[in-house]
């Protein structure tokens, strides 16, 4: 099965506005970002709007009417859409090219990661360990637009993201499909270089505010802690990321 991730044109990284066009990229299924809507619209094709935003599980947020001015000066109708330079893979189609392939699947869940420099840097370390494909939550993470495209230094070009609207379901579907979930967190007293980590793995990193959320943390197979001996707290989340990437990878090298 083949993936083409190779980033759009630059005319075609932006935006679209106006309810007709919008409405014509999500029933082509183009790769949309985010729509922002403007609050109180009314409009005999708002429902068909909402219903593809559904389907497709893009996220959308109702905005003043002020923040579309400022995204563009054209006419929008209220509506603007933002386009992603890369395209969203199922992650169905993922797992089974891995598995097709005979490998185990090796896979990155990002919660509320929402710095689009760590997002950018954590792509690039993924890309870099050979991840499989990156998941992250329709809403709450950060966009993946031109600048997470940039600060990956152009591995989401090749790493498959795979979009979410429902965290705990994908933790349950993951689970289900033989993949084992390795949270990293401080609430445990298992260290990351005292597991072995091997077969089919999925790691969860959670968000530079609170880490993992609880419902998801409940999920996890097998729950790490990097080791921190110096006064700060806490790790970066894209240098945390890249610890445990790297440890999976080790692992793997030394079976």
């Amino acid at each position: 099965m083949h993936y083409n991730h190779k980033p759009r044109k630059k005319e075609e990284q932006d935006i679209i506005f106006g309810i007709f066009p919008v409405l014509e990229a999500l029933r082509s299924g183009a790769d949309v970002d985010k729509v922002l809507i403007q609050s109180g619209l009314r409009s005999p094709q708002m429902n068909e709007l909402r219903q593809l935003l559904s389907d497709m599980e893009v996220p959308s947020q109702v905005v003043p009417k002020e923040k579309l001015d400022r995204v563009t000066r054209a006419n929008h109708q209220g509506i603007i859409g933002m386009m992603s330079p890369v395209a969203f893979s199922p992650l169905e189609e993922v797992l089974q090219r891995v598995y097709e392939e005979g490998r185990d699947p090796f896979l990155l869940i990002l919660d509320r990661v929402t710095d689009v420099r760590n997002f950018g840097a954590i792509c690039r370390t993924a890309e870099c360990a050979g991840v499989d494909a990156v998941i992250v939550p329709s809403r709450g993470s950060a966009r993946i637009g031109s600048d997470a495209l940039k600060t990956s230094a152009g591995a989401l070009m090749y790493l498959p993201v795979c979009r979410s609207s429902n965290l705990k379901d994908t933790l349950d579907y993951l689970k289900n499909s033989g993949l084992k979930i390795v949270a990293c967190t401080e609430k445990t007293e298992s260290g990351l270089f005292d597991q072995k980590i091997t077969g089919p793995v999925a790691i969860l990193m959670g968000s530079e505010e609170d880490g993992i959320s609880p419902e998801y943390l409940k999920k996890a197979d097998i729950k790490v802690r990097i080791p921190m001996t110096g006064n700060t707290e806490s790790l970066n989340v894209s240098v945390a990321t890249a610890l445990v990437v790297y440890e999976v990878v080790r692992g793997r090298r030394m079976e």
